[in-house]
């Protein structure tokens, strides 16, 4: 591998109107003119042609649906999209027709069923993507929706207590690093009580069999969280396994509270589940895989553990007998992806969502008496011939210190060589899966691209050793992952190593940047979406309840040795070595990568000469959700990706 030389609460109206100034000021001064489309504020990017729109449309208006929750008549709840958000839906059957219940302009969070039986649920919302999540209760008797959270707050971890009387939830502004804890009848807002003044992100997890304690957990880093049982008569709280460092995923109790089952890295390379008894406080493992187990669930009478294991990228969906100590076999689903498993209140079903090469997302129960499986969604794909659609190759390249590196690679039908996207994932310990992805079909099926998704160190899925490879000083070794990865294209005689283009958003984002800060000259472009261009700045200026989090990744800025490196690396501070082609895209209210790292570096880069392209969306945030905003952001990449990869359309 070549090596490459290295260099040791605002409101959405005002964030708009601030950027909307600072775009009228620096047009006056500087080229090109920045110009207003709706809420679309854009530079450099051509008329779109009516070619363009009309091809791209089959594949915007692909649909997913997402199992959500059992509905008391014996239907579900799921989320999908047939105008500009999603939206939450009821089936009251498999294949049946969708009831739309939410009609709102903004995307809403996925419903939980009150367990009382009176059928009202709690979703969330927020405003323009700000992610300052309201809490709603919904009733069917008269089919309205109560916000029972504080407005001017974010709310997450909300949680029903056993018997349906009360939620638990966390709130936090947009300074405040610690979070606290409340708990209320969502149908008497009045009803609202602080429980506790929590440290740091503290969330409910989840209620005791009995409703007398409350589960927290308390978010450090990806290698770090802490469980805390609160005690609702005394208050008292106390740290569970006070004295190790692990990650917990999920937690459930056992159904009669003796025993927390969790999934945890405890003295383990991958994540698995264990038993830990409360009273003895003795532990014992009831799941072990090669693999991080994900997803899991414990059916109501405690019998039956439902989980999902992340085998290089591809879920497996495993049931356990507890009694027994014996799986029980599961029906074979397509090799995709499966989220949100979930048993019903009765325990004679399992709900999940299901993914995969020839389907964007769908709602799914297994009926565990008889094993029956059973699909109740099938997502629209917009005409589309889905057989063409085929599962990405898994390949690994070899980085510069040898480290052997996975990436997926979706290829062409037709002979190459064929330009390249390389699309990067953020997180940065997210993990690029082998999902439904309709823009990496367009790419490969319409401007006759390879796509190749790698899993840089860093990433999850691939255990602890793996995931803290790029960690505060070692930052940069990812990114030279890329350059590696830009080697192994090199050598392969159906791909084109002069037309490469990165792609990637937030830490992606960044990723992009550093590519083309040190691989310019080997990149025909970059397309970097809500990404961070400087990391000091970013830390300085994202929201406050997130900025402890970030530094537990990234470095604490504040610490000297750490800040000048910090400095070192960041894309604004290089902007003179990015001379390949570049396309920013932003959203205003976006409280992880405030719009101000996009400004910069657009003015940094026109600084040192280059010409970017630049799209900001008033009414979004980390990334765009509303369905219009996207479909003219895939419609302005695919100009750029045409125009920097020399393709007719």
């Amino acid at each position: 591998m070549r090596l490459p030389t290295t260099m040791s609460a605002i409101t959405t109206s005002a964030a708009a109107l601030a950027l909307i100034v600072s775009a009228q000021t620096l047009a006056a001064e500087t080229e090109p003119t920045r110009i207003q489309q709706g809420n679309l504020v854009m530079e450099n990017i051509p008329e779109i042609p009516g070619s363009v729109r009309e091809r791209l449309r089959q594949y915007q208006n692909v649909r997913s649906a997402g199992f959500s929750d059992f509905a008391p008549d014996g239907g579900i709840y799921i989320l999908t999209r047939f105008g500009e958000t999603n939206q939450i839906h009821h089936l009251a059957r498999p294949m049946g027709k969708r009831r739309q219940v939410t009609f709102y302009d903004q995307r809403t969070g996925s419903p939980t069923v009150r367990p009382d039986g009176s059928g009202q649920f709690m979703f969330t919302r927020d405003v323009g993507g700000d992610e300052f999540f309201q809490g709603f209760l919904f009733d069917p008797e008269t089919a309205r929706s109560s916000q029972f959270t504080e407005s001017g707050t974010r709310n997450q971890g909300l949680t029903w207590s056993p018997d349906g009387a009360r939620v638990a939830w966390a709130s936090a502004t947009w300074e405040q690093p610690d979070y606290t804890i409340w708990v209320a009848d969502p149908a008497d807002p009045d009803s609202r009580r602080k429980l506790i003044q929590a440290e740091g992100a503290t969330v409910p997890r989840e209620w005791s069999p009995d409703g007398e304690r409350l589960l927290l957990g308390r978010y450090i880093s990806i290698n770090e969280t802490r469980l805390f049982m609160l005690d609702l008569e005394s208050g008292e709280l106390s740290q569970i396994e006070p004295d190790r460092q692990v990650a917990y995923g999920a937690v459930r109790f056992s159904a009669d509270g003796s025993e927390l089952y969790m999934v945890s890295d405890a003295d383990a390379e991958f994540r698995r589940i264990l038993a830990l008894d409360l009273d003895s406080g003795n532990e014992r493992v009831v799941v072990e895989h090669p693999w991080d187990v994900q997803a899991m669930d414990l059916s109501p009478d405690g019998r039956l553990l439902a989980y999902t294991i992340n085998a290089g990228g591809i879920s497996e969906l495993h049931l356990l007998d507890l009694e027994r100590s014996e799986s029980v076999p599961v029906p074979e689903l397509p090799v995709g992806l499966i989220g949100q498993v979930r048993f019903s209140p009765d325990g004679e079903r399992l709900g999940f969502s299901h993914s995969w090469a020839g389907s964007p997302g769908d709602a799914w129960t297994l009926e565990l008496a008889d094993g029956e499986l059973l699909r109740w969604t099938e997502s629209e794909v917009g005409g589309l011939d889905t057989s063409r659609f085929r599962a990405p190759e898994l390949i690994t390249f070899e980085s510069f210190d040898g480290l052997d590196v996975p990436a997926f690679v979706h290829r062409p039908d037709h002979d190459g060589p064929h330009p390249v996207i390389v699309s990067i994932h953020g997180g940065p310990e997210s993990q690029a899966r082998p999902g439904f992805s309709s823009t990496f079909q367009y790419w490969v099926h319409e401007l006759g691209a390879a796509v190749v998704v790698p899993n840089v160190r860093g990433s999850s899925g691939y255990g602890n050793e793996y995931v803290n490879l790029d960690n505060v000083f070692l930052r940069e070794h990812s990114v030279f992952d890329i350059g590696a990865l830009l080697d192994w294209i090199e050598q392969q005689p159906e791909l084109d190593h002069e037309r490469v283009v990165v792609y990637g958003g937030s830490y992606g984002g960044y990723m992009v940047l550093a590519s083309l800060m040190h691989y310019s000259d080997r990149l025909a472009g970059g397309i970097n979406i809500v990404g961070i261009s400087n990391f000091v700045t970013f830390l300085e200026n994202t929201a406050g309840y997130r900025r402890d989090l970030r530094r537990a990744e990234y470095g604490d800025e504040r610490i000297p040795e750490v800040r000048e490196f910090l400095e070192s690396i960041s894309p604004t501070n290089n902007a003179e070595r990015i001379s390949a082609p570049l396309f920013i895209i932003q959203g205003a209210n976006d409280p992880r990568v405030p719009a101000s790292e996009a400004e910069q570096i657009l003015e940094a880069v026109r600084s040192a000469g280059g010409n970017p392209w630049y799209l900001l969306a008033l009414d979004e945030g980390h990334g765009f959700a509303r369905q219009s905003n996207r479909d003219f952001q895939r419609e302005a990449e695919t100009l750029f990706l045409a125009e920097v990869l020399g393709l007719s359309l």
